[in-house]
């Protein structure tokens, strides 16, 4: 009887030694959580677009839920820089081959590189060569989206897209379509361009404020503020004998992220330190939080209009249309998420060092092709929540829910539930931004769209609108 219980052991012990290895290989759930960091979550705006970092919500759809409404507001696809922000660019590559040198270092790369932008009439357009092509991404944003809303499309029906009226915001506007239409974009997507005048008043995808709405701390943003960028200009001058300033160190962070759109790389990102990219990222952050979002005194009414009308058609429901396209800048969708109190930070940032940690990341906010997806929903009854309509809302395919309104399927927030906290938290717009008596009052566009293809292709350029300066 001691021999078998001695055996038994021998062999139980043999088993562990041999399944060790392998108990050690296949651990089901890694236990090492590293900085994963990414350039990609560190230039603001200004690069190519990525997924927003969720927050461990499944993205897809309820399993108690069936979406029967969406409306979209989306950023244009990646693009050239303006041709204000290509002139600082270039005033920056002037003092790196000022003293017509060799160049060593970290900058060896540059005696044989040559600007990204190919001609002056590709400042401000969308981007057509690389693996981020403005036009590219957006056709393919649109192909997606058919796949995964493509049952809310009835295959016979006019859907209207809506665009703001400068040109590269239509031109993803028309590519959009035609990755979610297909062949049937030209005779079922109706594109409508809502001018970016201000005399549209209310009725307007880019509202603007009548009033003063100047602030110090905006202005402030437009260049550097943080002291890292001086260090950053040491050392380029330090390593090639250069006369960069901190201003001139800003605008090569900032062509980097730009060659990117076009290219798909730039030897220019390895330039930088991690440091100095995450602090470059924060610059963008204060720029969007102080010029076009909680910062400023006037963004919560600029945003409410969008806010306001998108919660009649959500309350309205399928019979009101199933499918709201709409395509705008960046810095219109800023304060649409401010109005809404999505991702509104407690105090207001610091200009003078990075907040850690923070949540106002423009590189997860509003990156280039980036949009704001509202998802209305009809539930059946959980175990945890009753049957009913409730509204998701996802920010670059990750979902962001309300902090006092989420006890629905999939962190949601019942309709009438987000009915009244916009109620409750909008301001009026026209009064606020005393927009004239002239002008219109209400946004109607969502009810009275043209209906026609005829702008669906580029038969009469819109022209480029030169003091047009938002990114």
């Amino acid at each position: 009887m001691l021999f078998n219980s001695v055996a038994l052991l021998a062999v139980a012990a043999a088993s562990v030694v041999v399944a060790s290895p392998a108990a050690y290989e296949e651990i089901p759930y890694k236990q090492q959580f590293h900085e994963q960091y990414s350039v990609l979550k560190h230039y603001g705006g200004n690069g190519p677009y990525s997924d927003r970092r969720g927050v461990g919500i499944d993205p897809e759809t309820p399993a108690a839920c069936a979406v029967d409404q969406v409306i979209y507001l989306g950023r244009h696809g990646e693009r050239y820089p303006d041709p204000s922000t290509g002139a600082s660019q270039e005033a920056a590559l002037k003092v790196v081959f000022a003293n017509n040198k060799t160049l060593t270092g970290s900058l060896a790369f540059a005696n044989s590189w040559t600007y990204f932008v190919p001609t002056a009439g590709s400042f401000a357009q969308e981007t057509t060569s690389g693996p981020y092509s403005g036009l590219m991404s957006a056709h393919k944003r649109g192909s997606y989206y058919r796949v995964k809303y493509g049952h809310l499309w009835d295959g016979s029906s006019i859907v209207p897209i809506f665009s703001s009226g400068y040109e590269r915001i239509i031109e993803t506007a028309r590519y959009f379509g035609l990755g979610f239409f297909g062949y049937n974009y030209t005779t079922n997507a109706a594109l409508n361009i809502i001018s970016e005048n201000s005399s549209q008043g209310a009725n307007s995808l880019t509202p603007t404020c009548y009033t003063n709405s100047a602030d110090a701390n905006c202005e402030l943003t437009s260049s550097p503020t943080l002291a890292i960028f001086n260090q950053t200009a040491a050392r380029l001058n330090k390593e090639n004998g250069l006369n960069l300033t901190a201003t001139n160190a800003y605008y090569l962070m900032q062509l980097a992220a730009f060659e990117l759109n076009a290219r798909g790389s730039s030897p220019w990102i390895d330039v930088f330190t991690l440091d100095e990219w995450y602090s470059y990222g924060y610059t963008q952050d204060l720029q969007y939080y102080y010029c076009s979002g909680p910062g400023l005194n006037t963004t919560n009414s600029i945003g409410s209009v969008f806010a306001n009308a998108t919660m009649t058609l959500l309350n309205q429901g399928p019979s009101a249309g199933t499918l709201f396209f709409n395509f705008v800048h960046d810095t219109n969708i800023t304060p649409v998420l401010s109005a809404m109190g999505i991702l509104v930070p407690s105090q207001d940032l610091p200009l003078e060092y990075v907040p850690f940690p923070h949540i106002y990341s423009t590189g997860d906010m509003v990156p280039m092709g980036g949009h704001l997806v509202l998802e209305r929903m009809t539930c059946s009854a959980t175990a945890t929540s009753d049957a009913g309509v409730y509204v998701r809302v996802k920010l670059n395919e990750a979902v962001v829910p309300f902090e006092t309104c989420q006890d629905g399927p999939g962190y949601s927030c019942g309709l009438q539930d987000y009915t009244t906290m916009l109620q409750e938290i909008l301001p009026d717009y026209t009064t606020r931004c005393e927009v004239p008596a002239a002008y219109s009052q209400y946004l109607t566009f969502f009810w009275d769209y043209n209906k026609t293809t005829s702008l669906d292709f580029n038969f009469n350029t819109v022209p480029y609108q030169e003091s047009y300066t938002l990114n």
